[in-house]
């Protein structure tokens, strides 16, 4: 078949006449195809990133300000000057190297190089943030710092893990940077998270003021991550098939009853001994896992030779009889919070049923000063040191007013060594004699549930 001159002509002139009268939107046409194509191929990594790219957007409870942001958040935006691994030894991070002199009291650490904050701005030793009481911080230059302590303290380290942030949540070396904060009245309500490493997810993060807004959040889909405490609420989403509902230990905290010991009948070891021995920890089995003493499991200073103390009401309260006499008033003030009333209401039982009589009172906020018993969470630190709560110098941080010397002695002894060796030793029997001598009764790590969409 042949195309004739005549209609060869005939479409020619036809084609041209239409380019003529739409030449305008074929040339309109051309560039923002010619534009399309050039944004396309310019942004397909972003629009891959942003439509083929894992998000997990998890909701935590909490009210926070810029200053106040959660470990979870910052561990993952920054680091400090070193790390220390579930060893207890430390690791560098921010820092490459660092050395020590004039017998522990002087610290020299120095800075890796091509360090950059989040924001792309160069990273120097003036920046650390770091600020000790009766210890002198001076920056010798761009990549050194220098620490002087009054007095020998070869634990120092431990307080350099602190991940180094400026306002507002600019990190350094870390596997996250923040790419935006939306606030509301002054509180943090979302943070988004964009990775320094490939194969990590995007990351935003949700807060909402209570556990209910964070449940409903999820069953709306405004979240597909969250964490939670209550097993009741875990045992819910057990039954949706699109969700998983993973149980973990958070060794962060511990269920404790404080004793105050300026109390004369708490001041004996005896009724302490007996009224540890009168708690049935078993009741607390659902909520979490049931603790020997202050130190994790988790930690390499914890002890394997620690037993739970037998609950016997009996003898307990055969050994209280023994131990108080009828003169001495054996009503007690006990303190707690709202949130742990159920579990206050437990123990007090326990203690009634041994012949103690108790004043149990409930606290808006603030620690009582007047307690005789103090039930509440308490945040067990990382490092096996517990100076701070247990050495009888400790006014603040030892609630109780706990004295022991022995135990003075072993704290002591654990944080002016280095050797992770001697302080293993010195921790275990700091371990055996609290179990001895309680200052209080650790009851439990909480367990907390993180319900996550598959």
């Amino acid at each position: 078949m042949t195309i004739s001159k005549k209609t060869f002509r005939y479409y020619y002139w036809l084609t041209i006449e239409f380019i003529k009268k739409h030449l305008k939107i074929i040339l309109l046409s051309f560039l923002l195809s010619f534009i399309i194509i050039i944004s396309l191929i310019s942004f397909s990594p972003y629009i891959q990133t942003l439509l083929l790219t894992k998000k997990d957007i998890i909701g935590l409870v909490g009210d926070y300000d810029l200053n106040t942001i959660p470990d979870e958040v910052t561990n993952k935006i920054s680091n400090g000057l070193l790390f220390i691994n579930e060893k207890g030894e430390f690791v560098p991070a921010v820092a490459s190297t660092w050395e020590t002199s004039d017998d522990g009291k002087e610290y020299r650490f120095h800075i890796r190089d091509g360090l950059i904050w989040s924001n792309g701005k160069k990273f120097s030793a003036y920046d650390i943030p770091y600020q000790f009481k009766d210890i002198e911080t001076k920056v010798i230059d761009d990549k050194t710092i220098y620490f002087r302590l009054k007095n020998s303290l070869p634990i120092f380290p431990t307080y350099l893990k602190k991940p180094i942030i400026r306002s507002p949540l600019v990190g350094v070396a870390g596997l996250y940077k923040v790419d935006r904060i939306k606030s509301r009245f002054g509180s943090i309500v979302e943070l988004s998270l964009s990775p320094n490493k490939k194969d990590l997810p995007f990351i935003v993060y949700k807060f909402y003021k209570s556990e209910t807004e964070l449940v409903n959040a999820y069953k709306s889909s405004k979240i597909n991550q969250m964490i939670i405490s209550k097993k009741s609420l875990a045992d819910i989403f057990q039954k949706w098939k699109n969700t998983s509902v993973i149980k973990s230990v958070d060794y962060t905290r511990l269920l404790t009853l404080f004793f105050n010991l300026s109390n004369q009948i708490l001041k004996q070891k005896e009724v302490r001994q007996a009224m540890t021995q009168a708690i049935d920890k078993s009741q607390f089995r659902d909520l979490g896992e049931i603790a020997l003493g202050p130190i994790t499991p988790i930690s390499w200073a914890y002890s394997l030779n620690l037993k739970n103390p037998v609950f016997d009401q009996s003898a307990a309260e055969k050994n209280l009889k023994k131990t108080i006499s009828s003169s001495e008033s054996a009503q007690l003030n006990f303190f707690s919070y709202y949130d742990y009333l159920n579990y206050a209401e437990q123990i007090a039982q326990n203690l009634k049923d041994v012949g103690l009589t108790l004043n149990l009172k409930l606290l808006s906020s603030d620690k009582p000063n007047n307690f005789d018993l103090f039930l509440a969470f308490w945040n067990v630190p990382p490092d096996p040191d517990q100076y701070f709560f247990w050495h009888s110098t400790q006014s603040q941080g030892n609630l109780g007013g706990y004295k022991n010397l022995k135990i003075d002695k072993l704290l002591e002894d654990g944080r002016n060594t280095s050797s992770l060796e001697e302080r293993k030793k010195f921790y275990e029997e700091f371990q055996k004699i609290l179990a001895d001598d309680p200052p209080a009764v650790f009851l439990y790590f909480p367990y907390v549930y993180t319900i996550k969409r598959k």
